[in-house]
């Protein structure tokens, strides 16, 4: 055996891990892709005639993926465990590309092109949510793929690269869908009477209406592909092959990431916690499951979905001129701040990156909760807000906590409780979004709405602070630590 390939290939490794970031980019493209097509696709339900399209049934419609997010997150443990990560990731990956061809034409074999019934929504959102079941499955496993076959030296970098190309994959479908509308109008809808919309410009925005939407949800189709296809070429996970007495295929992909002699030593390190435990679920205590759920709840209860959904809303609110230039820039600095974690993470560990980020949130929340009730200061002291609670995120909850949510867990009980970590994520992303608005349009006597805003905000900062205690007292440190440190660490 060479020199070379006794330090193993760090090509080979990355060539993986760049297939299963992809997921990620999949991830963040059908989470956003609605956002551009939300307008045309309600123009063209609210001119069916066997019923009224009404902003609830446009609301389910809208979120509906999201039923398929907590369904695939909830299932990701079972089929990571029977089939495996690479095969699991591969039926994702046929989720994906069914759901973007049938959003594309949901009348396929069964209803006329163009005709908008009860019946073609209830098609149209059972493959919004076969797309959701395909992001539940990938939140979920891709994550714990690049952590299982990354070096525990770059496990935590390599994992971070997976958040980044969720925001990369909202980025790009911004900008695809903002290509794909071109010089065609989107409509404008308004409401004339209760529970009553009306479209203000039917004939300049024809072409969203009838076909724009469409080719937007239909643009999925090819990273989807790609990725469905590029998973035939990367391996299972050695830890996946140990524990299923694959120890031979096991030892070769080791080898090839880590070489001969160090795969040998680790090979060793999995079968020994492999065989030390049974695979029940509460096998390391409780606390290590109320630890990995306790991540994920925080991750969403401290409102960043909320913020990042209705950015331009909040911007206009604000009265901050063109409200979707500040979303654009908010999108860069999420970006920029993203790759500060990535950066960071080995060098500064996971439980500094959160602590420090869940107090720059926390006054970034005041800032924007301060502003609402002071008339006293500017409008840009609550856009900066917002970035400093957004940058905050971005290089703290956003990418640890899917570090952690895939390395804290022993190898025998980690695909299902990274499946129930990751469920109750999509819970409360859910819970989130949905009660955001309501609480950010309170009145409150002479101070209207904006006791809502200071509300809403003062509410997630405190959120903030109780995430920081909660690192603090129970999160353990896991940088420079192999998985199977893991199984030691809960054991005792």
């Amino acid at each position: 055996m060479s020199a070379n390939n006794d330090k193993g290939s760090k090509g080979y490794l990355l060539s993986i891990v760049l297939v299963a970031v992809i997921g990620g980019l999949l991830f963040g493209y059908d989470t956003a892709v609605i956002s551009g097509a939300e307008k045309g696709l309600q123009a063209f339900f609210m001119g069916a005639s066997d019923f009224a399209y009404t902003d609830f049934l446009h609301g389910i419609t809208s979120s509906s993926a999201l039923l398929g997010c907590i369904i695939g997150a909830a299932l990701s443990g079972f089929l990571a465990s029977k089939l495996g990560r690479k095969r699991s990731l591969i039926m994702a990956g046929v989720f994906f590309f069914l759901s973007a061809l049938g959003s594309y034409l949901p009348e396929f074999l069964f209803f006329p092109k163009g005709e908008p019934t009860f019946s073609l929504l209830v098609a149209f959102n059972l493959y919004r949510v076969l797309g959701g079941i395909g992001v539940g499955l990938a939140s979920a496993i891709c994550p714990m793929y690049i952590a299982e076959v990354a070096p525990s030296n770059m496990r935590g970098t390599l994992v971070s690269w997976n958040q980044f190309a969720i925001i990369f994959g909202q980025l790009v479908v911004y900008f695809v869908n903002f290509i794909i509308l071109g010089d065609h109008i989107a409509p404008a809808i308004q409401k004339v009477a209760e529970g009553i919309n009306q479209i203000m410009n039917p004939a300049e925005a024809q072409w969203m209406i009838e076909t724009g939407w469409r080719y937007m949800f239909v643009s999925e189709a090819v990273p989807a592909g790609l990725f469905t296809l590029l998973l035939f070429l990367v391996p299972e996970t050695p830890r996946y092959l140990a524990m299923t007495g694959k120890d031979a295929q096991a030892l070769t992909i080791l080898a090839k990431i880590n070489g001969q002699s160090k795969a040998q030593e680790i090979l060793a390190d999995i079968k020994a916690t492999v065989t030390e435990k049974t695979e029940k679920l509460f096998t390391y205590g409780w606390l290590v499951i109320f630890v990995g759920i306790m991540l994920s709840v925080f991750q969403q209860a401290v409102g960043i979905n909320a913020v990042l959904y209705f950015a331009p809303r909040i911007f206009e609110s604000l009265g901050m001129g063109n409200p979707m230039m500040q979303t654009v820039l908010m999108g860069i600095v999420n970006i920029t701040f993203t790759l500060v974690a990535i950066f960071t993470v080995e060098k500064w560990g996971r439980k500094p990156l959160l602590i420090w980020g869940s107090l720059g949130m926390a006054l970034g929340a005041a800032g924007v909760a301060v502003t609402s009730v002071s008339a006293a200061l500017p409008p840009v002291v609550a856009v900066i807000s917002i970035m400093v609670y957004s940058a905050s995120f971005m290089f703290s909850w956003g990418p640890i906590c899917w570090v952690l949510i895939s390395e804290i867990f022993p190898n025998t009980i980690r695909g299902a409780a990274v499946a129930i970590a990751v469920a109750f994520q999509w819970i409360f992303n859910f819970i989130v979004s949905s009660t955001f608005l309501p609480m950010y349009n309170m009145s409150l006597g002479s101070m209207g709405e904006n006791f809502g805003h200071a509300f809403t905000y003062g509410l997630y900062g405190v959120i903030c602070i109780l995430a920081a205690i909660f690192v603090w007292k129970l999160v353990p440190e896991t940088k420079g630590k192999t998985l199977e440190d893991m199984s030691r660490l809960w054991k005792k």
